[in-house]
């Protein structure tokens, strides 16, 4: 699920606080930055059980309608269109996530159902619902993309779910266009099967990834002052407290790159830096660190520092 920029994001966020904090408390802050990682997880399996009640919470919608005491012929012979889409029937078979989901006690949507209720309502409101229901049958394609539709355009930009999820869990919040990316991925990704044993993504895609976060976090927090020496020689009339906190960290961690990753391409590791600060900082704080980031790669290079293996890593 995560990416190599994902890892360097959350651990970018990680310095950025420990700065901010003045901990000194490698141990506790790495244990942190892991937890953190962890939660994101969290977040992405009960995103997914969200379709899943509102597949259950539409389910019940139809079997109160049919019960009216005056109900309509429409009540009482529903389309069940919604109801059976391949994607949310897969979602909701899916032994994995139903264990994760009661391992973890994620029961969230069950204790504050209200949220459900809500995108129901919107869901079936909305244009994308009305189209999507105008006929009885349906392709897996079809039911692919309308629940992609709906993800991306009614669930997750709805106001009401951010503000839940932000007083559920104050990192959630830096966490959910990442977790939303991977569900909207792994939908995509989803074919026609019976398979309720399909396995969901992994938080990380490899060991080496795992091994990449700590590493990262670790030779930055610990090289940090021989790191800023680097940046405070190469920005002599700058006034330092005017360089933004964030860019000092995402510098860091790429000059970190620079000499301590000898498999990680330079030009990688200066694109990836860049894009984090596009997202992250300032909107010229991007200009700014490519200058600072271009001047001590070519000096690393002249004078031998770089520490990089294999052909076309410079």
């Amino acid at each position: 699920m995560l990416t190599r920029r994902h890892i360097r994001v959350k651990v970018m966020q990680s310095l950025y606080s420990m700065e901010q904090t003045q901990s000194d408390n490698l141990d506790k802050e790495e244990k942190f930055l892991l937890f953190s990682i962890n939660q994101m997880y969290d977040l992405f399996l009960i995103n997914l059980q969200l379709l899943v009640e509102i597949k259950k919470q539409a389910t019940d919608f139809l079997t109160k309608s049919q019960k009216k005491h005056l109900a309509t012929s429409d009540e009482k012979n529903p389309n069940t269109k919604f109801i059976n889409n391949e994607i949310l029937s897969l979602l909701e078979s899916n032994i994995q996530l139903k264990t994760e989901i009661e391992k973890k006690k994620l029961n969230c949507w069950q204790l504050d159902d209200e949220y459900v209720k809500i995108l129901w309502n919107e869901i079936r409101e909305s244009e994308l619902y009305k189209d999507y229901m105008s006929t009885k049958l349906s392709s897996f394609r079809e039911d692919k993309d309308f629940v992609l539709d709906i993800f991306k355009e009614i669930i997750a930009p709805n106001d009401k779910l951010y503000e839940y999820i932000e007083d559920k869990n104050l990192t959630w919040i830096d966490d959910l266009p990442i977790v939303n990316t991977a569900i909207i991925k792994m939908l995509r990704k989803s074919k026609a099967s019976n398979d309720e044993n399909k396995s969901l993504p992994k938080l990380y895609k490899d060991a080496d990834d795992k091994k990449f976060a700590v590493d990262i976090f670790r030779k930055t927090a610990l090289n940090a002052v021989e790191f800023t020496k680097e940046i405070d020689d190469r920005t002599p009339n700058w006034d330092q407290d005017r360089i933004a906190e964030l860019d000092k960290a995402i510098i860091k961690m790429a000059i970190c790159e620079f000499v301590k990753f000898p498999s990680i391409p330079v030009k990688v590791t200066i694109n990836e830096y860049l894009e984090i600060a596009k997202e992250y900082s300032t909107p010229k704080s991007s200009i700014f660190i490519n200058g600072i980031l271009d001047k001590i790669s070519k000096e690393y290079q002249e004078n031998g520092k770089l520490n990089k293996v294999g052909r076309g890593l410079m």
